[in-house]
């Protein structure tokens, strides 16, 4: 072979994509026929092919591009329904883009989600969707990297480098505060459960920043217990130790446990003592009184998570890209005006 034709054979596509002032996976879109590259694009990366002499492999392009057409999706808590609304926006999008979902539970436990995730790849899924479980160390980048997995994270991150949707949960714990101090409450409780993570970080830090700037106490933090079936039993427990007159719950799950717990201690909820949830899932105005909840809209947050997967598998060379969403306030009849009648004392 003269030294020329050896020359031309050893052109790659990143040689192309230098020349042509574009990505190489721009480049590679415009050798696989693409419609998404602009027409002015794709007649420079023809140009640099014509003038370097690439030759495109298409037999090796096809054993490249062999993809599964599933997508994993690994989650810490399927007894959570808003992990259920979180799936629903999810395979909405996957489900356009003619691929499907395969869902894991990790249990919040990384030696599990360590497991999932090397089944899933060996699945050959060609992206996973992550909630990455407590105590996650930003070291599973280089792992992923090394896989050439595309990821996302979403509601919970580890990591800047990776694509990250979720949801301004520091915003959403200024308008619980600000709307319940709105309504004279001075002793405002925040109940929390579950392994600490980038979104219980978030809430807890707005939470203690919300009240410190309307003037009241930021230490009422309580702990009841992860099983849902347990919360109620700790409505007696909160009130012995801090006796509120408003709660602002860590997620709905807490919100739906504690108003049992208080009606069984004999409290009306929305006039007795004023009860805001988290993330507002679907029972939120199901359960009475109707719940009032931030909205983290986690069908949104899904959606938001599934296109940024599905650019990334597309185009592995895109930055990353964080999609953070405004929360909203949702009134109902569960939060009201401070309480008197029952001697609860207001804290100064």
């Amino acid at each position: 072979m003269p030294v020329e034709d050896r020359k031309k054979s050893r052109v790659t596509l990143l040689d192309v994509a230098q020349r042509a002032g574009v990505s190489r996976a721009t480049a590679s879109l415009v050798v696989r026929k693409s419609p998404l590259v602009g027409a002015q694009t794709r007649a420079r990366v023809e140009e640099a092919m014509a003038a370097l002499g690439y030759v495109y492999n298409m037999g090796a392009a096809r054993l490249r591009a062999e993809r599964s057409n599933a997508v994993g999706v690994v989650v810490p808590n399927l007894t959570n329904p808003f992990f259920a609304e979180l799936l629903s926006g999810i395979e909405a999008v996957i489900d356009r883009a003619g691929m499907v979902v395969l869902l894991v539970n990790s249990g919040d436990t990384v030696e599990r989600q360590d497991v999932l995730m090397r089944r899933l790849r060996e699945h050959g899924v060609d992206g996973i969707i992550l909630c990455a479980a407590a105590g996650t160390q930003a070291g599973i980048v280089q792992q992923l990297l090394d896989w050439d997995l595309p990821v996302v994270q979403t509601l919970r991150h580890i990591s800047p480098e990776l694509d990250y949707a979720g949801a301004d949960y520091a915003a959403g714990m200024r308008q619980a505060v600000d709307h319940l101090a709105d309504l004279g409450h001075t002793a405002i409780s925040f109940a929390v459960h579950g392994p600490v993570h980038s979104a219980y970080d978030e809430r807890i830090k707005g939470f203690g920043e919300a009240m410190r700037a309307r003037g009241l106490k930021s230490d009422h933090v309580i702990r009841v217990p992860d099983q849902t079936a347990q919360i109620p039993q700790a409505a007696k427990a909160l009130f012995e130790a801090s006796r509120p007159t408003a709660i602002i719950c860590f997620n709905d799950v807490i919100a739906v446990g504690l108003n049992a717990g208080l009606s069984d201690l004999g409290l009306k909820v929305g006039k007795d003592v004023s009860l805001v949830g988290f993330d507002d899932v679907t029972e939120a105005d199901i359960i009475r009184p109707r719940l009032t909840s931030i909205s983290t809209a986690p069908v949104t947050i899904g959606e938001d998570s599934a296109r940024l997967l599905l650019d990334r598998i597309r185009e592995p060379q895109l930055p990353p890209r964080w999609i953070i969403k405004p929360t909203q306030l949702h009134v109902r009849h569960s939060s009201a005006a401070a309480a008197l009648s029952l001697g609860i004392h207001k804290a100064g």
